[in-house]
């Protein structure tokens, strides 16, 4: 199955351990992004940089070429990309890019840091045929709105709800997502089961399908094998994740928030302090990761589980966090 055509993962080229590598023509899209591509008022100079670096997209390009473009927009977005370009090209792969993205202070916007995420993970999933899988993965690049209702948790793409919303495309419901946690209507926002989760390949760049994460439900089961996947791809060692409704204390010794809302919650509850419960309900989704090898973690918590933790905002959006896993697994060693 292809998907997620508009990323640009089929213009990289892979290394022998199997990680992304950048290519010119991968270049070449962010070039064509709306901050980048000439407009009837662009200036010639600014005209002539784009054809030259759309010839040669690792071109070196002095400040004075910069300087000479007449719209100062132009010149910051020109100075932005040149910067991450530095970045991306100083990394043998795409991974270790992102990878590096955290564990130093970089200046990358985020639509960029975003739109990585994602050619990762359509990495990641290639020859999936699974339309679970791949809408799961859209929660680890796209902010969720989140739909809380007798019980039901069900993930909305925020931008398509927004924009629906707006135009009337979704009618009452998308007023009433951006207004209350009111539920979902299949017949506007599909939500995908595993009968026809294929369904997703022939609408995934629309963003109008829906995901159910309540615990053992597919959609999160589907959540969950895609933290594996992410986990094995940057660490190199395979886990399990299991939907849980909640976590023991007896076995409580390391916790991971996978978003602003998850980790401040379980860090002032694990140091002893208490949540009210308006911003409990908050929680949407809590899982347990165990370790098939007990030597990747650190000695003192080898056996252990890591408890892992998603909560909306008080407005009802989920963004997840993925790099939260990069860098706060208490592994024995970093990948």
């Amino acid at each position: 199955m292809d998907f997620w055509r508009h990323c640009g993962y089929h213009l990289l080229d892979r290394a022998a351990d199997g990680q992304l590598v950048v290519t010119d023509d991968y270049l070449r899209l962010y070039l064509e992004r709306a901050e980048l591509a000439p407009v009837a008022e662009s200036c010639a100079a600014e005209r002539r940089l784009h054809r030259r670096l759309l010839a040669e997209p690792r071109r070196a390009v002095p400040e004075a070429e910069i300087a000479a473009l007449d719209d100062v927009d132009a010149r910051e977005n020109y100075r932005v990309l040149l910067r991450f370009r530095e970045q991306l090209l100083a990394a043998p792969t795409l991974e270790r890019f992102y990878f590096g993205l955290f564990q130093r202070d970089v200046a990358v916007p985020p639509p960029f840091v975003y739109h990585t995420t994602e050619v990762i993970l359509r990495g990641m999933l290639d020859g999936a045929d699974s339309g679970l899988l791949a809408r799961a993965a859209e929660v680890f690049f796209r902010q969720q709105r989140v739909s809380v209702k007798d019980g039901a948790v069900m993930l909305a793409d925020a931008e398509t709800v927004n924009l629906h919303a707006e135009s009337g495309g979704l009618g009452n419901l998308g007023r009433m997502l951006l207004q209350v946690q009111a539920p979902l209507r299949s017949a506007d926002l599909d939500v995908l089961t595993e009968r026809d989760h294929a369904e997703y390949f022939g609408r995934d760049q629309r963003r109008d399908t829906a995901l159910q994460i309540n615990p053992g439900l597919p959609g999160s089961l589907a959540l969950c094998e895609m933290l594996e996947r992410w986990v094995v791809h940057f660490h190199g060692t395979a886990v399990k994740v299991t939907p849980i409704r909640e976590i023991p204390d007896d076995e409580w010794l390391w916790h991971v928030g996978l978003d602003v809302e998850a980790s401040a919650m379980l860090n002032e509850i694990y140091a002893g302090g208490e949540v009210d419960e308006e911003r409990m309900r908050r929680v949407i989704g809590l899982f347990r990761m165990d370790f098939a090898d007990a030597g990747a973690l650190q000695t003192e918590l080898r056996g252990a589980p890591v408890f892992l933790g998603i909560a909306m905002t008080a407005e009802g959006n989920l963004r997840l966090k993925p790099q939260n896993l990069l860098l706060n697994l208490p592994l024995a060693r970093r990948a």
